[in-house]
């Protein structure tokens, strides 16, 4: 037997003895901790740092509602995706292929590559930014540096799914552990943090960009697809009494991994709007600008911290971003290219906004504005098969569940649509 599949057995043996009741407590909970984690890091990705930095600037605690939400959705919907993995044995573009038209899957498609691209820009160029501000480099060369480390991470994917979920996760544990420094050294108001998190705060027009932006960082169409693909053939039930088990254990780690996500997302607002805004900073639009910022007013300490959560968060997720491409490519149209052309294709056009010289955070701030619009797509059409009896058997969604995916596709919608609104020129009903 390869190594390979000694490890994969050891961890199916695990998630067996579990599920027999054989093993219990966290011994019990471990085998089933990875694919979450995976997905998880796609919503730490560098484009949360530049809408959240941003929205924390210019209107303090305000906006931390809006995170709360939509991490709260993101924590939903990523757990429908596993729960379809788990009692279908196939992933989401697969039963979009399986379940649609041909024409409607191929538009599925090229909207979910679209999105995939305007993911991997986000994701490059954070990375690329962290690493050419804390080694004083060109940003081109660290470009370049970037596509070769998150090309190395892929290849652990040759010794079995074990060795890239233990890295993801000890780079989430960076990024955990940089932001646990930040709290303490910016010293936010806990208070503010604990109200505004619940008091919904629509503000004006120029606030629509930024939320909209905010649920394209933290729902992330290209996680959705993903996570289906983690869990179909992770630990298969050997009976459909089986399958709901799995799905409680793979819950837990839906939990953990979206609730540190969500945690993390709050962070970097609650850090920007206590050093930011509270001290007449409310400019600070940019993540140069932000480290720049960072080190007369907190130490370079701080800087240095900011700098390397926003590496790893970058590293990390061009890799998820990456592998969630091949599950959408083969998904939708069943067939797949080697993964360093995937990385070469995707890097494209990180290489021509940093080679044009156009403002980066501004970029990735679009980027996950593109990444909403995408967003209805891989929500409504997972809606649409977990609530099915004939799909999903007795994992069929409830009349709540689904209420409430129908409900969350609508304020997606909704959000997209004021969006469109205010870009074509037309004025809000409310004031700023």
């Amino acid at each position: 037997m390869s190594a390979i599949h000694a490890e994969e057995s050891r961890t199916v043996r695990a998630a067996r003895a579990a599920l027999d009741g054989r093993v219990r407590g966290l011994r019990a909970v471990v085998p089933f901790i990875g694919p979450a984690v995976i997905a998880s890091i796609a919503y730490m990705d560098p484009g949360n740092f530049a809408t959240n930095i941003q929205s924390g600037a210019e209107y303090g605690y305000n906006l931390l509602w809006v995170v709360v939400l939509t991490g709260a959705l993101a924590m939903f919907y990523q757990n429908l995706s596993a729960k379809l993995g788990i009692a279908t044995g196939k992933n989401l573009p697969e039963m979009c292929r399986e379940r649609f038209s041909h024409g409607t899957a191929i538009v599925f498609w090229v909207v979910s590559e679209i999105a995939a691209m305007a993911t991997d820009l986000a994701e490059f160029l954070g990375a690329s930014i962290g690493l050419g501000l804390l080694f004083h480099m060109p940003l081109m060369a660290a470009v370049l540096i970037v596509g070769v480390a998150t090309y190395a991470m892929l290849m652990l994917d040759r010794f079995g799914f074990r060795p890239l979920e233990i890295l993801i996760g000890a780079l989430v544990g960076v990024i955990v552990l940089s932001y646990l420094v930040e709290t303490v050294l910016s010293r936010p108001s806990f208070a503010a943090i604990a109200s505004h998190s619940v008091i919904p705060w629509l503000g004006g027009p120029n606030s629509v960009l930024l939320m909209v932006g905010i649920v394209g960082a933290t729902i992330m169409p290209h996680a959705v697809y993903l996570h289906s693909g983690l869990t179909q053939g992770r630990v298969v039930p050997r009976s459909p009494e089986e399958a709901p088990r799995i799905h409680r254990f793979e819950l837990i780690d839906v939990v953990v991994a979206l609730g540190i996500a969500s945690l993390i997302n709050m962070a970097i607002l609650y850090m920007s709007a206590a050093v930011f805004h509270a001290t007449g900073h409310a400019s600070v639009a940019d993540i140069s600008t932000a480290y720049r910022t960072l080190t007369p007013l907190l130490g370079a300490a701080a800087a240095g911290v900011f700098l390397t959560a926003l590496l790893a968060s970058g590293m990390s997720s061009s890799v998820v971003g990456t592998m969630a491409g091949q599950v959408i490519m083969q998904g939708f149209v069943g067939f797949r290219i080697p993964i360093w052309v995937r990385r070469v294709v995707t890097m494209i056009p990180t290489v021509v906004v940093v080679a044009m010289g156009l403002n980066a955070t501004a970029t990735l701030i679009m980027s996950q504005v593109i990444l909403s619009l995408a967003l209805p797509f891989p929500v409504i059409s997972l809606a649409m098969f977990t609530r099915r009896r004939d799909i999903m058997g007795a994992m069929a969604s409830s009349r709540l569940t689904n209420a409430v995916a129908v409900a969350g596709a609508g304020i997606i919608c909704l959000l997209n649509a004021i969006l469109i609104w205010q870009t074509v020129g037309l004025p809000l009903p409310f004031g700023g």
